[in-house]
């Protein structure tokens, strides 16, 4: 088959022609309605002086054929790409946000296993039958907490509920009659959104700052309620009171620090004093129910 002969010439010139047609296609979409009537303006007056008035007329025409069509899609583009800038950003803020999240949960972890360990430490001397028994509980309460301290998925009020109560389980091992636990949850509250680890914090600083250096011990009472919107959990003890070191320890200042990342302003911790000894700890954020996707992890859990 003969190849059809093309002038390079004839080549060139047609990429030359192409080229500054979409240049100015470019430069038509970017300027101004106001600065295109100016092009226009003076061009009616070289028309005029050139007496082709025909002419300027099919350019103006056409120049504002290619604003209406090149600017509109100019619009579209420059919209949808500040809309992935915004996305991109807002990605950036959620990713350092659950890692800002993540590193302070991390320091919530050691510090409850410490406190058990060495609990267990203390009864292997005194109390060695108690000292296995209580390890057997924190495998038990490991096996089960371990999924839900590392994986970032929604955790519910029901599986943080649980947690607390094993770990309660622990501490009356060690000590027994000087502990009692009441437990007053609203029906349905089970599936509610509530962060990992944060109402174990509330139950372990209620022991360590509240029962432990009372001689007699205390009861710790673990209630949630919701109201407006609102979900509202809250750990009581009738202990020693509160003290003011208490407020500023890890455990407290993580909370804090991890609702106003999680929920802003809607969220909050409230610490209040009982009559006539403890102290009520409250934690106050928005309610709603985990997903069914993370439902469904946490129940293969």
């Amino acid at each position: 088959m003969k190849q059809q002969y093309r002038d390079p010439r004839l080549v060139e010139f047609g990429e030359g022609v192409s080229r500054y047609w979409w240049l100015l296609v470019d430069w038509v979409a970017q300027i101004s309605w106001m600065r295109l009537g100016i092009v226009w303006f003076m061009a009616m007056i070289v028309g005029g002086i050139l007496n082709v008035p025909l002419l300027v007329l099919v350019v103006t025409l056409v120049l504002a054929i290619i604003k209406v069509l090149a600017g509109s899609k100019l619009d579209a583009e420059i919209e949808a790409d500040v809309e992935r800038r915004r996305a991109d950003v807002e990605s950036l803020e959620r990713r350092l946000a659950e890692a800002r999240i993540a590193a302070l949960q991390a320091q919530i972890e050691p510090h409850f296993l410490f406190n058990t360990l060495s609990s267990i430490a203390q009864l292997i001397e005194s109390d060695p039958v108690k000292a296995a028994s209580m390890q057997r509980n924190l495998i038990d309460y490991l096996r089960s907490a371990l999924p839900h301290m590392r994986e970032s998925r929604e955790s519910t009020l029901g599986s943080q509920l649980a947690m607390s109560q094993a770990y309660l389980d622990i501490m009356k091992e060690r000590m027994e009659e000087r502990l009692t636990v009441s437990v007053e949850v609203e029906e349905g509250l089970e599936q509610a959104v509530f962060p990992p680890m944060m109402l174990q914090t509330l139950v372990e600083n209620a022991i360590q700052h509240g029962l432990e250096p009372r001689e007699q011990g205390g009861c710790i009472t673990l209630e949630a309620s919701r109201n407006k919107g609102e979900l509202r959990v809250s750990v009581s003890d009738d202990g020693v009171g509160f003290s003011p070191s208490a407020g500023r320890g890890v455990g407290l200042a993580n909370i804090r620090d991890r609702l106003e990342l999680l929920y802003g302003e809607r969220a909050e911790l409230i610490i209040e004093m009982r009559e006539p000894t403890g102290t009520r700890v409250t934690i106050r954020l928005p309610s709603s129910v985990v997903s069914a996707e993370s439902a469904e992890q946490e129940t293969a859990a």
